[in-house]
């Protein structure tokens, strides 16, 4: 892995990963010469027990370029500018011009409940400078690239002492709100372990505490056993829907070995892993023959110093469901409850990702247009 760092003219950091030697010379834009000013602040939720990050001054963030942006000669776009240089490199990571979570954050305003600074630190990730391009046409080197990319940003961000978590997630597609042409996925880091993560963890480890084994190791071995939700196995790792999924589709992807994180990865470990990612993306956009939207969130341990045996990291894909003429999101019984109302038996929408044919040598292009 190849890295170079540079500085952005307003200020904010950008690195380049490649596969190759990254030539120098490489000049890092920005659409603003601009500092960014952003001072966002945590409030606490007393009958939810967790703290909530206000950042207004994300209400001027930009969504998408208009459809005269051309992003595959942006240097005909001079009125919209780019993030991205130009210049020979595969993967670009750069802190986010609108973040909800910021260490420079300071002195919260006071208020009714307990306030604090939301120090922490958002990063965009953008996986290729091909603006049509996804996971699921990225070569698997690339792919091996990516996972070394979320390792090494991981192992940055947490050597910030106000770090407790790092989470890497993908929210792909217009219809859960991507801003760039671009693939791209972000990384949070949160001074706090987030309440889901928190549940996982607290779940792990009462489990091992009794079993001595982890929780996410015995439920992937009773998988591999029935057999009827398997997307992809080998010997390092497995993707699977599980059969407690929460949406059609869900797909949970882990190396069989547990593990904390990125960083514990072994070569042959990311080079499985990178198999699986594309089978099921390949799957995923193979479904309706088109561009397949989901929130892929990857859960490692938290980066509070202390060992965690009990934790497995893993990755999970939570996507919209198409019912009979639209994409089904989230109902008020999962965002008011919390209680998730399945419409399809796992088995079922398993059985249909099983039966979609991939071949991982071949890209595939659904011919995708800038505006899906």
């Amino acid at each position: 892995m190849y890295v170079q760092k540079l500085l952005k003219p307003d200020g904010r950091s950008l690195t380049l990963y490649s596969r190759f030697p990254i030539p120098e010379g490489i000049i890092a834009p920005s659409p603003s010469s601009e500092p960014v000013q952003a001072n966002p602040h945590l409030r606490w939720h007393p009958l939810r027990g967790e703290w909530v990050a206000f950042a207004s001054h994300r209400q001027g963030r930009t969504f998408m370029p208009p459809p005269e942006y051309n992003p595959l000669a942006p240097t005909q776009n001079p009125q919209f500018p780019t993030e991205l240089p130009e210049g020979a490199y595969d993967v670009a990571v750069f802190d986010n011009r609108f973040p909800s979570l910021t260490i420079a954050a300071h002195q919260p305003p006071i208020h009714l409940v307990e306030t604090l600074p939301a120090q922490g630190i958002c990063e965009v990730v953008v996986f290729t400078q091909d603006p049509l391009a996804s996971l699921s046409s990225l070569p698997l080197d690339h792919l091996e690239l990516l996972l070394q990319v979320w390792g090494d940003r991981t192992l940055a961000i947490s050597a910030h002492s106000q770090i407790q978590y790092v989470l890497p997630f993908e929210n792909k597609g217009v219809e859960v709100g991507v801003t760039l042409h671009h693939p791209h996925g972000q990384i949070y880091a949160y001074p706090f372990v987030p309440p889901v993560p928190a549940r996982m963890l607290a779940t792990q480890q009462a489990y091992y505490q009794h079993h001595r084994r982890g929780l996410l190791q015995d439920l992937m071995a009773q998988e591999i056993e029935d057999n009827r939700r398997i997307l992809y196995h080998d010997q390092w790792t497995i993707a699977f829907v599980p059969v407690c999924a929460r949406y059609p589709y869900e797909v949970w992807l882990a190396p069989l070995q547990p593990l904390t994180g990125f960083s514990d990865l072994s070569a042959q470990q990311r080079q499985s892993l990178a198999k699986a990612i594309k089978t099921i993306t390949l799957k995923f956009d193979g479904l309706w023959s088109r561009p397949f939207p989901y929130l892929m969130a990857w859960f490692q341990a938290p980066t509070d110093g202390l060992p965690h045996p009990e934790w497995h990291f893993h990755a999970e894909f939570y996507p919209p469901y198409r019912t009979r003429d639209r994409l089904k999101y989230l109902a008020g019984t999962e965002l008011a409850a919390g209680m998730f109302a399945n419409d399809a038996l796992p088995e079922e929408k398993a059985k249909e990702l099983q039966a979609v044919a991939i071949d991982l040598n071949l890209d595939f292009n659904p011919e995708p247009t800038l505006s899906e």
